[in-house]
């Protein structure tokens, strides 16, 4: 007996809306399901970890999971949830962005299995392309008609949103092509699900309509969605201060993805950890718990921040990711410093004081250096004179011995950077400059 894929999704909070007879369908047979993913970023963000979830639990219950990168729809802009147009990209940008994506991927889903069930990757620009205007329109258009297309939720709220620039026949569309990819897959693929967020859902069932009507009714299609993830407070999931937070290390350092998903609130921790992580139920409401006991430990916070850090990237990005945070808060050594790369130091001390210095005033006493008017870690040279000598400076996350120790660039980490340290907390970076 196969697990339940819609069980798995509910308990989950993963479920928002699913077409009648799903899972009766799911029950039954292995079934091919697919999911479409924008290929217009050569890297996943945050955003997209809950249909690629849910695709992963499809895979654990035994099903097929097949995920579409839209290079054709990719070119057009999809109208749901959205107030403009995007921008349109050329086809080897597209390719490009859509072997970044399978390589992030192949993380979550087996494209090797050697069950039936292995995943699969495929892009509808490859039967897009050859796919003529007039061809599409007697094909595909004659099937639904303009009142369907424009009842969709997505439509009506471009139509009478607060935006002047209205919807363009190309965005109205949108919804054909994404119904003719279910098609396609249905035909080619036996694909009979469809699986997406939920501002999909009207797009979604212009696919099961399109097939229903193309192939007769015996032709069975459906449709599952789950909810847009929002934080506790309402807004947006993934969305931080500086951007958006990617899978890709070289856009967000592993650092950085470990530090969000640890200072997330109790309530959302609790919604997480059954979203992004596979870990079962007993377990999760095991840590739940343990928890409710003592918040203060975030049990929580650091379960789902191991989890998904060691899911994304791995389990030494993981390690690294704990040794920058202990940085700043715990014990660390001059030698943990330096395994840091640039950006990840710099996300460590973002927000501390930082001043620049000239790589020609290296070669001086500290106290020369740290205290002068334009690099402000001491009020003056006798203040820190007294500091050292009372055991209260740290360079390089090392007890600085003498106030007059020369500073030389064998000193400098990642070849310009000093980090001095007054007392416990107080932390500043000088960047030396040519």
């Amino acid at each position: 007996m196969r697990k339940n894929f819609v069980e798995e999704l509910t308990w989950r909070g993963m479920l928002a809306q699913i077409m009648p007879g799903t899972e009766e369908l799911l029950q039954k047979e292995m079934v091919t399901a697919y999911l479409g993913t924008d290929p217009t970023a050569d890297s996943l963000h945050i955003g997209h970890l809950c249909g690629i979830m849910m695709l992963r639990h499809l895979q654990r219950c035994g099903h097929k999971p097949i995920i579409l990168v839209g290079g054709a729809t990719g070119m057009i802009g999809d109208p749901s949830g959205k107030s403009q147009e995007r921008n349109l990209l050329d086809t080897d940008t597209l390719y490009h962005n859509q072997e970044c994506i399978k390589k992030q991927v192949a993380k979550f889903l087996d494209f090797e299995a050697k069950e039936d069930n292995a995943a699969e990757m495929v892009n509808n620009y490859d039967w897009m392309r050859e796919f003529g205007f007039l061809d599409f329109v007697r094909e595909v258009g004659k099937h639904i008609t303009v009142n369907y297309m424009m009842a969709k939720e997505s439509v009506q709220q471009r139509l009478n949103g607060t935006a002047n620039d209205g919807l363009s026949f190309t965005e109205f569309t949108y919804q054909l092509l994404q119904g003719y990819d279910f098609l396609h897959l249905y035909r080619t693929k036996g694909c009979k699900l469809q699986l997406g967020g939920n501002d999909q859902w009207g797009n979604m069932t212009t696919g099961t309509e399109l097939i229903r009507r193309t192939l007769g009714p015996e032709a069975e299609a459906f449709a599952l969605t789950c909810p847009l993830i929002t934080k506790a407070d309402g807004k947006k999931f993934g969305k931080t201060e500086s951007g958006n937070i990617w899978l890709d290390p070289q856009r967000t350092t592993p650092y950085r993805f470990y530090q969000f998903w640890l200072n997330v609130s109790d309530e959302d921790a609790q919604r997480y950890i059954k979203i992004f992580t596979s870990l079962e139920r007993d377990t999760i409401e095991a840590l739940i718990e343990e928890h409710s006991q003592d918040p203060g430990r975030r049990i929580l916070q650091k379960r789902l921040a191991e989890e998904v850090t060691v899911m994304v990237h791995s389990e030494d990005a993981l390690r690294m990711a704990q040794e920058a945070s202990n940085i700043l808060f715990g014990k660390s050594t001059r030698e943990t410093l330096q395994k840091l790369d640039e950006q990840t130091l710099l996300d460590i001390f973002e927000g501390v004081p930082s001043f620049d210095l000239s790589r020609d005033l290296l070669g001086q006493p500290a106290v020369e250096l740290f205290a002068r008017d334009d690099v402000k870690v001491f009020a003056s040279k006798g203040e820190m004179r007294k500091l050292v000598q009372g055991g209260g400076v740290s360079l390089n996350k090392e007890k600085l011995e003498a106030f007059d120790r020369v500073i030389t660039a064998d000193d400098l980490i990642d070849g310009k950077y000093l980090l001095v340290q007054r007392g416990k907390k107080n932390y500043y970076l000088i960047t030396v400059k040519d």
